[in-house]
């Protein structure tokens, strides 16, 4: 997706006279700092001139005259040279900078601007010039613009214009527009000038010369309601449906206290009238739209407009009362793909966060599109059969598979998905269920009617997940490697402890179940299925009382004959009831875990070496007894633990256990399951 503003140019008469700096560095003296040269017009981060962090002034190479500037790094850290060029803080009217460049062949180039005066408070913008010859921009406020590329070893021209009462970032090379945006950021003070590279070695060398800037102020008027962002959480692909946010910001003197708002998209106009509100000068303030728009195919701008300010009709300046969004060629999903995600994931594992935030991140922006499942190891959400099927493909944790294609880093489920829902699936997938509050039943089918022919290497099967799980013991602490911020911003757990407590820790999309495998049922199909066949796996569960049934997803999954999923359908139960039960092939018959005791009852560390913890959900008073019996059947210790009710967490001692594989007998009452545990 491209953002793209209008492009307003001046401000008609409540612009003033701009105010223009220009330095083409060839009245210094080559070899020497530039700082004390530059009677204050140039300074460094440290506010020292012709300390370390200063530049030295270049005759190597030139645009115009004998000079220019030469930044270069070979230290992954980057500097020391950091070169500032101050511009009072800047938030109304526009800002240009254009300045030659050229980046040596192999090396990297960089500058950011900063937010506020005080340098090293915000980024409002980091720009790259990659060493393979791309350009990026971005911040950690949610700005990623990248794609443009220049030539290396060659000078050009690069150019920022800047309408701050619009929030409109435009970039130029040799004065072709590279692209626009709206930026979260939409502030500057300074440049800052640093040598330093993303990536390995770590290489800068890139000359600047002919910097130029064009300051030109903003008077405010009295009432001026300004549209300055327009942006929505979900993704860009055809039939998504989105919910536009706009950001309008006071451009005048009078407080704002009402306001009229359109977002126009394909031919579909939404409305919403804001009071109540009091905006003061320069302020802004985000609006969600009650209503969705849905994402269609080919070139269509989003347009945001505001007006009626106040109940006064046109407000003092139309110039900034429009916003257009561009929305180039979105993605076309294939008919009835959905794609499936799953994650590798423990509440001792301090990486997960990063698994939790990107999960959290593809349902809010695909969520008609995308099944996430959050596969819980060695913590009290642990699915035992699921859990050892995602553990035979990972190498570790947290690890993602999109679809079962191949194992990825969380961070990069996005890219995988935006693959995976292109691929035309064979079957559309359907849950119906019938559900009984007083025994808690819930009866499931999942159907496949198939869109193209298909044989018995294909298999169905079904999952339980359940969002905003909680619980109270010291085992649903999230570790956290991102608390205070050292490994960068993650969703906001970098400001959370490094043991998140259970009381601020809410888990979503967690396996509860899976049957009736990892794999799917052997015997979902005939040998020869044919375009326009349906055919129905059921299976029955008795949810436990500690599982919330209003969150749980029924997840219908079709596996392809080499095990990855080919697609997968999603549903609340009262969606599946509403769809209605479809008799099929039991996958459940015969089976004695009906009341879900195995996922009452987890077991880990596995493979364990000094101890291993049982932890029990228990939704009623049960007489608990645990025995550990040998592979012969030799039982090795047993005890009971008299009445348990809810949750607890009971350890065996293994220290003196020899190394070998060993079953975890629970007895609940009348009730018994076994857990195989490996001690090492």
């Amino acid at each position: 997706m491209k953002k793209q503003l209008l492009t307003l140019g001046f401000l008609s008469s409540l612009v003033a006279f701009g105010q223009t700096f220009t330095d083409n560095f060839d009245s210094y003296n080559a070899g020497q700092k530039l700082c004390p040269q530059s009677a204050g017009n140039w300074t460094t981060w440290s506010n020292a001139p012709g300390g370390t962090e200063d530049v030295l002034v270049s005759s190597a190479s030139s645009v115009s005259g004998s000079n220019s500037l030469y930044f270069s790094t070979s230290v992954q850290a980057g500097g020391p040279t950091d070169l500032i060029r101050n511009f009072g803080v800047l938030n109304t009217g526009q800002f240009e900078m254009d300045f030659n460049i050229k980046v040596e062949t192999g090396k990297a180039g960089y500058f950011n601007f900063q937010k506020t005066a005080t340098l090293g408070q915000v980024w409002a913008m980091d720009c790259f010039f990659n060493d393979n010859g791309t350009i990026s921009m971005v911040n950690q406020n949610g700005l990623n613009f990248t794609g443009p590329t220049y030539t290396q070893n060659t000078w050009f021209n690069f150019k920022v214009a800047i309408n701050f009462n619009t929030n409109n970032w435009e970039f130029f090379i040799d004065n072709i527009s590279i692209g626009s945006f709206s930026n979260p950021v939409n502030q500057i003070a300074a440049i800052d000038i640093y040598p330093t590279d993303q990536n390995a070695p770590y290489s800068c060398g890139y000359f600047i010369d002919d910097f130029h800037t064009l300051i030109t102020p903003y008077t405010l008027p009295s009432l001026n309601g300004a549209v300055n962002g327009l942006n929505f959480d979900q993704g860009i692909l055809v039939g998504n449906i989105v919910t536009p946010k706009v950001v309008v910001r006071n451009l005048g003197t009078t407080p704002i206290t009402s306001f009229d708002l359109a977002v126009d998209y394909n031919g579909t106009t939404i409305n919403k009238t804001v009071t109540g509100v009091n905006l003061a000068s320069l302020a802004t303030t985000t609006i969600t739209m009650d209503n969705t728009l849905t994402i269609a195919a080919g070139n269509n701008p989003m347009v945001a407009t505001v007006s009626n300010v106040n109940g006064a009709g046109a407000d003092n300046d139309s110039n900034d009362d429009v916003l257009t969004l561009d929305i180039d060629n979105p993605l076309v999903p294939a008919t009835g793909k959905m794609v499936v995600g799953e994650e590798g994931t423990g509440t001792w594992c301090q990486w997960c966060p990063r698994g939790a935030v990107f999960m959290d991140m593809m349902s809010t922006k695909y969520d008609q599109y995308w099944a996430g499942i959050a596969v819980h190891n060695g913590d009290p959400m642990t699915n035992a059969d699921y859990d050892a099927g995602i553990g035979g493909l990972v190498s570790g944790y947290p690890s993602a598979l999109v679809d079962r294609v191949s194992v990825i880093d969380p961070s990069e489920v996005e890219a995988d998905f935006l693959t995976r829902i292109l691929v035309a699936p064979k079957a559309l997938i359907t849950n119906g269920a019938t559900w009984n509050s007083t025994t808690r039943e819930l009866k499931v089918s999942t159907s496949a009617n198939f869109l193209a022919a298909a044989n018995n290497n294909y298999k169905l099967g079904i999952v339980l997940t359940e969002d905003e799980v909680t619980g109270t013991g010291s085992n649903y602490n999230q570790a956290n490697a991102y608390a205070g911020g050292a490994n960068g911003p993650m969703g906001g757990f970098e400001s959370l402890p490094s043991s998140v407590p259970a009381a601020q820790m809410v888990y979503d999309h967690v396996a509860r179940a899976i049957k009736p495998s990892f794999t799917g049922y052997a015997n979902s199909f005939p040998a020869t299925v044919n375009i326009g066949e349906t055919h129905t796996i059921t299976a029955t569960f008795i949810l436990p009382a500690s599982w919330d049934e209003t969150k749980i997803n029924i997840v219908g999954l079709l596996f392809d004959p080499t095990g990855k999923i080919d697609n997968a359908g999603k549903a609340t139960i009262p969606d599946a009831v509403t769809n209605g039960f479809v008799t099929g092939t039991d996958v459940t018959a015969g089976l004695t875990d009906l009341s879900q005791i195995d996922d009452q009852v987890q077991v880990y560390p596995n493979p364990a070496t000094t101890s291993v913890s049982i932890s029990l959900q228990l939704a009623e008073q049960s007489d608990v007894t645990i025995s550990v019996t040998d592979v012969s059947g030799k039982e090795i210790s047993s005890r009971n633990y008299g009445q348990l009710n809810g949750s607890s967490i009971i350890t065996i001692n293994t220290s003196n256990t020899p190394a070998g594989v060993y079953f975890v007998n629970v007895k609940m009452d009348n009730a018994i399951t076994q857990k195989k545990v490996i001690i090492q």
